[in-house]
């Protein structure tokens, strides 16, 4: 979990450049990958939370396996789900709120069972440790996104 939050610190750090954007880069400005790196992060929390154990079975998957190995996720790929993507404008003081809301959520995650789970709609149906790596991945993605917004 240490992981993810240092880069939760790097995402914080990025608040004040919320408003920069490079269309050569991302359509969406640096507050939308913010806001949707913590929502992800929310959602799957709140998903993995509710979930059966029982019902989790492992299952081989090729794209995740192939993410996982290389810990990366490549660009464009992948089109994030209606629940994910932030539809308002985002103010600096929301953003730190959610980022203090979602830092208490990944506490409460150290807590659930190792077979609690959520299905992802690429890499199929990903148990605690697997949900973990999920979101440090994701994170990381948006994180350098956003750095190659703000080099630009």
């Amino acid at each position: 979990m240490e992981t993810l939050n240092i880069l939760l610190n790097d995402l914080e750090g990025k608040i004040d450049s919320k408003d920069s954007i490079n269309p050569s880069v991302s359509k969406s400005d640096v507050s939308w990958h913010i806001a949707h790196s913590l929502k992800v992060i929310s959602k799957v929390v709140e998903t993995v939370k509710i979930s059966n154990p029982q019902e989790y079975r492992w299952k081989f998957n090729h794209t995740r396996s192939f993410v996982y190995l290389f810990n990366y996720f490549p660009r464009g790929k992948g089109k994030a789900p209606k629940a994910v993507v932030p539809t308002d404008v985002q103010i600096s003081e929301q953003l730190r709120e959610d980022l203090q809301t979602v830092r208490l959520m990944l506490l409460e995650l150290e807590h659930f069972d190792a077979k609690s789970n959520f299905m992802h709609p690429y890499f199929g149906q990903l148990n605690l440790k697997q949900t973990k790596k999920f979101l440090a991945l994701h994170t990381k993605h948006h994180l350098k996104i956003i750095d190659d917004i703000l080099k630009g």
